[in-house]
């Protein structure tokens, strides 16, 4: 009730801010334009933002769209349809990380002092970017400068994930100064749209849960059966350690019998079941929804796409990662997986653990109507 109540005022407070454009004469009406900024911490926070963005586009084709972030314009692009402007964009710290599972405590904590070291400084600077880009509203995966500079500027602006650097921050750090910091942008917002699975981040007062987001892909194994000239009982198994630099050791794995590995190219793995996945005529959201089983670290793109696609899952624990517990909880839920060691995960020994999972039954793939409802909300409360 109390999260109804702060979506009606804010609804209110915006309205008077912005007359809707029904009722401005001809000669002031425009294209609105949202801001987007996405993370660079890791793929999951484009794969939950950009499905939310392609509806918005079919819906209202005269939003004009600029993307704000540090992932490479072609992953960006690959994800995004709807046509966009680029900007780099230094949103948030995200976490210093030496590998995908490996978070470096303390050089993140000197990475966020010094970021908010001339914190006023660096809002006004954000507010006055955004006053220049024109931007009639924001909307952050989910650094928390954006959420601030719009703030400041008195821009509407929200928040979508299915975690905050607040959280994940204090938990490693208890560093409360600069926490404190980061909280007041997602509170302040007009509002957090959490994507299912998610923290519980119950201590923000603006949250507004959605359902599960995902781009599901096309079952054409038979596309990659031909390509590959695989036999009728061969086995793919995606391997995927999200957008974090990382790469697990596949050139020493044992060869499992029937099994091939689609991997990324610029690992150059030296294997002889080892495909890149590059090179296959399907895009990732296809091959997932084509391959047999999916070999990850626990993060929300992975997990939530593979359930959406009907794609066992077989994850190496990230048991310190916050947002870990709420993924794999839902994951055991909704799909079908199971864990591995770290260190069989890198040395190869899951033959075992793949067996278990083709032999599990299979429930119904998850219907991902997040997008949708994320989708809405922006376009009535904060971008019309």
């Amino acid at each position: 009730m109390a999260t109804e109540l702060l979506q009606q005022d804010v609804r209110s407070i915006f309205r008077c801010r912005m007359p809707h454009p029904c009722n401005l004469p001809p000669h002031a009406m425009r294209h609105p334009h949202l801001v987007v900024s996405i993370t660079g911490h890791g793929f999951g926070h484009v794969a939950q933002t950009a499905p939310v963005l392609n509806l918005l586009h079919e819906r209202m084709p005269q939003l004009r769209l600029t993307v704000r972030s540090s992932v490479p314009p072609g992953h960006l692009r690959s994800r995004i349809h709807a046509p966009f402007d680029h900007l780099p964009s230094e949103g948030d710290i995200g976490m210093v990380m030496s590998s995908a599972l490996d978070v470096r405590i303390g050089e993140s904590r000197a990475a966020y002092r010094a970021f908010h070291a001339d914190w006023e400084t660096r809002v006004e600077q954000e507010a006055r970017l955004l006053h220049e880009l024109g931007a009639d509203a924001v909307l952050s995966n989910v650094g928390y400068l954006p959420l601030a500079g719009a703030q400041r500027a008195g821009i509407a602006n929200a928040a979508l994930c299915s975690l905050n650097w607040f959280d994940i921050y204090h938990h490693y750090t208890r560093d409360d100064e600069t926490a404190a910091q980061i909280y007041a942008c997602y509170a302040g917002a007009d509002a957090f749209l959490r994507a299912t699975p998610g923290m519980a981040m119950e201590t923000l007062p603006n949250l507004t849960p959605v359902a599960p987001i995902a781009a599901v892909g096309e079952n054409r194994r038979d596309v990659l059966d031909r390509h590959l000239k695989l036999a009728k009982d061969e086995k793919l198994v995606l391997v995927s350690m999200g957008g974090i630099a990382s790469r697990l050791p596949i050139e020493h794995w044992p060869r499992i019998d029937g099994v091939r590995w689609l991997v990324q190219q610029h690992w150059q793995a030296d294997h002889p079941d080892a495909i890149a996945f590059e090179s296959l005529p399907l895009s990732f959201s296809d091959l997932l929804a084509s391959s047999d089983a999916l070999l990850c670290k626990p993060g929300y793109g992975s997990f939530v796409e593979a359930a959406c696609s009907g794609t066992p899952v077989l994850y190496a624990g990230r048991p310190d990662w916050p947002e870990s517990p709420a993924l794999i909880e839902w994951l055991q839920r909704h799909g079908v997986c199971r864990e591995v060691s770290r260190q069989d995960m890198e040395q190869g020994k899951i033959a075992g653990a793949l067996e278990q999972l083709w032999n599990a039954p299979r429930p119904e793939p998850v219907v991902p109507d997040g997008a949708a409802q994320a989708a809405e909300w922006l376009t009535e409360r904060i971008i019309l």
